[in-house]
């Protein structure tokens, strides 16, 4: 169990479960979910951790078919810049290993930022906090839980 599934079943939030056989050559990470679990990869989301100029980090949680507009994102979180945040800094914030990261359940609340097109769907499918390991969430749900901003990036 998860700290994420932990989580939503602490706050009593439906969700379902979704496994798969993790491929450990494979680095797209949120790809790969949606191909092996035959899911629209516009309703599969990847979490993924960025810092700004100061150092501060923050998630964005956008389409597996989408790439992130770093400008985009910068100007929605008040930032001059934003970057891909290194691999231990990552790890060491939110408790988990690329490719596992989750938006719930993480060793620290970050500034967290939802892509706006999640509002579409009944059902979005983020990473349940382990490689091979996925959750169906209302997008609505997940924003509350997270705190996120929905945005444009």
């Amino acid at each position: 169990m998860t700290p994420a599934i932990e989580l939503l079943k602490k706050q009593k939030i439906g969700f379902e479960l979704l496994s798969y056989e993790h491929d450990p050559n494979t680095t797209n990470f949120g790809l790969e979910a949606a191909q092996k679990l035959n899911l629209n990869r516009d309703q599969v989301f990847k979490t993924i951790v960025l810092e700004n100029q100061d150092g501060q980090l923050i998630v964005a949680i956008t389409p597996v078919s989408q790439q992130v507009n770093l400008k985009l994102l910068a100007s929605l979180c008040g930032a001059k810049k934003v970057a891909m945040a290194a691999a231990k800094k990552v790890q060491a914030s939110t408790g988990y290993v690329l490719g596992g990261v989750s938006p719930l359940g993480q060793k620290k609340c970050l500034a967290t930022f939802l892509h706006s097109s999640a509002a579409q769907f009944t059902c979005i499918y983020v990473s349940a906090g382990k490689r091979g390991l996925d959750i169906a969430i209302n997008p609505h749900e997940l924003a509350k839980l997270t705190a996120a901003v929905l945005g444009e990036f």
